[in-house]
């Protein structure tokens, strides 16, 4: 399997993301009020608490966006509010790269009842025909992976389809690539982006949006209940966890490398290939001589692995989790879920997860 992991930001890089992102709270915030857990309610003049606005004020000057938003519901509510306020403004038919569609999003677009419109985004020239051929007012694009073989780099995607028709609305999926990659959507040319924060180290079930200010400015017409609204102590925890994710997930990425590396160089017997991908976490995808997934699984986990995801990479996760492949990619290659696993390092070291794979085998 030859596979084309999404260039991620080195360790290097990583501390300036942290820096940089310390800076915008400086210039929103005074030193006091990041010392509280913030305020609560729908204070009149802001209908949110003045601490989530401050937060979302950090977002769109991190991001260099228009606006931002966070709402209730993960990445997941993020995508799908996006959907519902670009295609009530302007249509239903919605450009989606040709593979399986991530199971929330489509769940979203059949609740939005979208018409989508399939093109190869490994294909420019596929893009191209789609577009002149079909009256398409909308596109996402996901930033990782949705089957082994992509290869797509989405700011080339992006930049394809606005040259074509400038007036497409681009939705980017950010989940699994923010703070790990250079740019997100909305700084390679898309419209909004999405992603949740609860993978990156913050609280549970807060997703956020950045981009364009008049479609922000609709949806926060349409959120406009108290219970809607991300609590300040909620948006402070968005921030301590955004600060801490680009180190963490750089090293955890230069762990991945070193992973792949050494099972390359036949460090453990019963060990056929290993890989780099994005699925949808970076990931090492391991392949076995035989058909043993299943079993290793098992032992991994009595070994102290964790057997699936709380977050992807959520402030829960720390052991590294050794777990079947995803779902989008099972449906590219049903056939190899009997022969390959995804390890996700999480904090662990190179060491931990070879001796876990080992000791797996051994015990099998």
């Amino acid at each position: 399997m030859k596979t084309f992991p999404l260039e991620t930001m080195n360790l290097e890089e990583a501390m300036k993301k942290q820096f940089q992102i310390v800076d915008c709270i400086t210039r929103n915030f005074e030193g006091s009020e990041i010392l509280t857990r913030g305020d609560l309610g729908v204070v009149p003049g802001y209908n949110q608490p003045i601490t989530t606005n401050k937060v979302e004020s950090v977002l769109k000057e991190l991001f260099t966006a228009e606006a931002a938003m966070l709402v209730r519901g993960a990445g997941t509510m993020a995508i799908r509010l996006s959907l519902h306020a670009a295609s009530k403004k302007y249509g239903k038919t919605v450009l989606v790269h040709d593979a399986p569609v991530y199971p929330t999003t489509q769940t979203s677009i059949e609740m939005l009842g979208l018409k989508t419109v399939v093109a190869d985004f490994n294909q420019p020239e596929a893009i191209t025909t789609a577009l002149a051929e079909n009256d398409i007012q909308l596109a996402i694009v996901q930033f990782t992976r949705q089957k082994p073989d992509d290869a797509y780099q989405p700011e080339a995607v992006i930049q394809k389809i606005k040259k074509q028709n400038k007036d497409i609305v681009i939705i980017t999926d950010d989940n699994y690539s923010t703070l790990k990659v250079p740019k997100i959507g909305v700084e390679c040319g898309a419209d909004l982006s999405c992603f949740s924060t609860f993978k990156l180290l913050g609280p549970e079930g807060v997703g956020c949006i950045v981009g364009d200010a008049q479609l922000i400015k609709a949806l926060r017409k349409e959120n406009y209940s108290g219970g809607l609204q991300v609590q300040g102590f909620e948006a402070i925890a968005v921030l301590q966890g955004l600060i801490y994710a680009p180190v963490a997930l750089a090293i955890s990425s230069q762990v991945s490398d070193e992973v792949k590396t050494r099972l390359n160089s036949g460090e453990v017997k019963g060990v056929k290939q290993a890989f780099i991908a994005n699925a949808q976490s970076k990931v090492i995808i391991v392949e076995f001589d035989q058909p043993i997934a299943e079993e290793i699984l098992k032992q991994a986990e009595k070994r102290g692995a964790a057997p699936n995801p709380v977050g992807a990479e959520s402030k829960y996760e720390f052991v590294p989790m050794f777990y079947r492949l995803s779902g989008t990619f099972r449906a590219a290659s049903p056939e190899s879920t009997k022969t390959m696993i995804r390890i996700n390092p999480m904090r662990a070291g190179a060491d931990t997860i070879i001796r876990i794979i080992k000791e797996s085998i051994e015990g099998n």
